[in-house]
């Protein structure tokens, strides 16, 4: 996959890659040996290469993938053991003490502008969940297996429930937080925690030609809607279930007024009348 723009990282970096390819920025964990964990370096390179994607006007769409048989085998354990025993001086060193860092990861996916789409070709657990959930839409292979795994270690999936359950089934929290059960790519399908499930050869890892084909559609389809109707449609989504009834009405009727006003509203719209393309489908 070639490389346009990935400021300090490269498609070779470890532990995160970065590339960008007909307007889709792919970031890719990238440490398969060790099972894409989420050490604080990956998580660090994880969030710049998030910022890049946001601040290059050339991505229209992220897309967050692993490299290997495993997606993300969830949080370093070693690592955030040590870390829960220090106590962050700076404000800076807040954002990365300790389970802190995974929610700095994740507040970045779930704030970021632009569309994100996990591209699931390997297993996930624990913290790894957290990352599928947080984005946008979520395609897994079928040989994928999903395991809330925390419970086994003696631990509990805390952080990753804020993005998890406003995606799950509530039945399926309730059983898969509490067995720790490893599941299918089908029964996370069916819990709600992704999108879609593709076919492969059985393999994790191997034949992605169908995973690649949905991740594409996506795309494909994700670019044809303006920057910033897709921007403030994802802030629809993530604030108005939280507000009562009268206060999101109040927000959606202000920020609808803004949009129709707005000079992407006006070049969409009269692309539309006449039959063209609007000015941000570039191909």
């Amino acid at each position: 996959m070639s490389t346009e723009g990935s400021a300090s990282l490269t498609a070779d970096s470890v532990p995160v890659a970065y590339s960008l390819t007909d307007e889709v920025a792919t970031i890719t964990l990238n440490d398969p040996e060790k099972r894409n964990v989420l050490s604080i370096d990956s998580l660090k390179a994880l969030a710049s290469a998030l910022t890049h994607a946001a601040e290059d006007p050339a991505a229209r769409v992220v897309v967050i993938t692993g490299a290997g048989n495993t997606f993300c085998a969830g949080a370093d354990l070693k690592g955030a053991s040590a870390a829960s025993d220090n106590s962050a001086n700076s404000d800076e060193d807040k954002l990365w003490d300790g389970p802190q860092a995974i929610v700095t990861v994740l507040k970045a996916i779930l704030d970021h502008p632009k569309p994100t789409i996990a591209r699931v070709q390997g297993h996930v657990a624990g913290g790894g969940n957290g990352l599928v959930a947080a984005c946008d839409l979520a395609v897994a292979t079928e040989s994928a297996k999903f395991a809330y795994s925390e419970v086994r270690v003696g631990v509990a999936p805390a952080v990753i429930s804020v993005v998890c359950l406003r995606k799950m089934n509530v039945a399926d929290g309730y059983e898969l937080f509490l067995t720790g059960e490893r599941i299918s790519a089908m029964r996370a399908l069916e819990a709600g925690l992704i999108n879609k499930v593709t076919t492969d050869s059985g393999e994790v890892g191997q034949d992605l030609d169908a995973l690649d084909a949905q991740v594409a559609t996506y795309t494909a389809m994700l670019r044809q809607g303006g920057p910033e109707a897709l921007k403030n449609t994802k802030r629809l989504l993530n604030e108005i279930p939280q507000l009562k009834r009268d206060d999101a009405f109040e927000v959606t009727a202000k920020l609808s007024a803004e949009l129709f006003g707005s000079e992407e509203a006006a070049a969409g719209m009269g692309a539309f009348l006449k039959r063209e393309k609007p000015p941000w489908i570039r191909s």
